[in-house]
């Protein structure tokens, strides 16, 4: 069933995950009602499973699963992407029916209150703007957040650099060694970055293309190739785009969308 290569016996829930069939905390809830069966007997919490073992999921499971709804969000400033924290909302409490898209095809009904259980795929900084992806949905947040996970991501970066001169464009100005760097070369804490995209896009904004997202990672890159970061918007994950989303509002993913 698995192109996985296993060791030895692992968790059950783990092996779901890992045929990208659910998180799991899905898992998890999917065996403990009895829609997991192992060699076609009913699974148990905590079970391990040998990589010959037969495992079917139940058509409630599914259907159930088909239930979810991913949001992407286009978070202003202000708003944090997770749990409220230093006084910040989270940005969770913009998905509101008043607050959703007018040209939002799906079909999906959402409650007076909001969608429960959303949870972020994904950080953007509180002084960030852009594409935020909140979903039930745990298979998704596995594929942007997960650790081998291969999902780029694509930032519009306005900077300024304190060593420019006066008249002379900052694409023209600025070191090209330094923007080499920005590309491959740099580290954070002490790790190395994985190599990037960055160009330029005009005078004063340049394209950055990443596939990690470690905390405030563009800021301190550009921090420290000696530019300023003054304006901060993500544009896409993966084949998703931002697109004509107005700020504050959110739409459903749609069923012929993908990462």
């Amino acid at each position: 069933m698995s192109d996985i290569e296993d060791k030895g016996p692992v968790r059950l829930s783990k092996r779901l995950a890992d045929l990208g069939l659910a998180s799991r905390r899905e898992a998890d809830a999917w065996i403990e009602r009895g829609w997991v069966l192992v060699d076609g007997t009913p699974a148990v919490l905590g079970q391990k499973v040998g990589p010959e073992a037969r495992i079917e999921v139940l058509d409630a499971a599914r259907g159930q699963q088909a239930q979810q709804i991913t949001v992407l969000l286009h978070k202003p400033m202000g708003y944090v992407s997770g749990q409220a924290e230093d006084g910040y909302q989270p940005a969770a409490v913009l998905v509101v029916p008043p607050n959703r898209w007018r040209e939002d095809r799906h079909t999906a009904q959402v409650p007076r209150g909001g969608p429960r259980g959303l949870a972020p795929a994904g950080r953007l900084d509180i002084d960030s703007t852009g594409l935020l992806v909140l979903t039930q949905d745990g298979r998704i947040a596995r594929q942007l957040i997960g650790q081998d996970s291969e999902i780029d991501k694509e930032y519009l970066v306005r900077v300024v650099w304190p060593e420019g001169r006066p008249g002379v464009p900052l694409p023209q100005a600025f070191p090209r060694e330094r923007l080499a760097l920005l590309n491959h070369g740099l580290q954070l804490d002490g790790q190395a970055l994985k190599p990037a995209q960055v160009d330029w896009l005009n005078e004063d904004q340049l394209r950055f293309v990443l596939r990690e997202g470690r905390k405030r990672q563009i800021r301190r890159m550009c921090e420290a190739v000696g530019l300023k970061v003054v304006g901060l918007k993500r544009t896409r994950i993966g084949r998703v785009m931002l697109g004509k989303l107005p700020p504050g509002q959110w739409r459903c993913l749609r069923p012929d969308e993908g990462f």
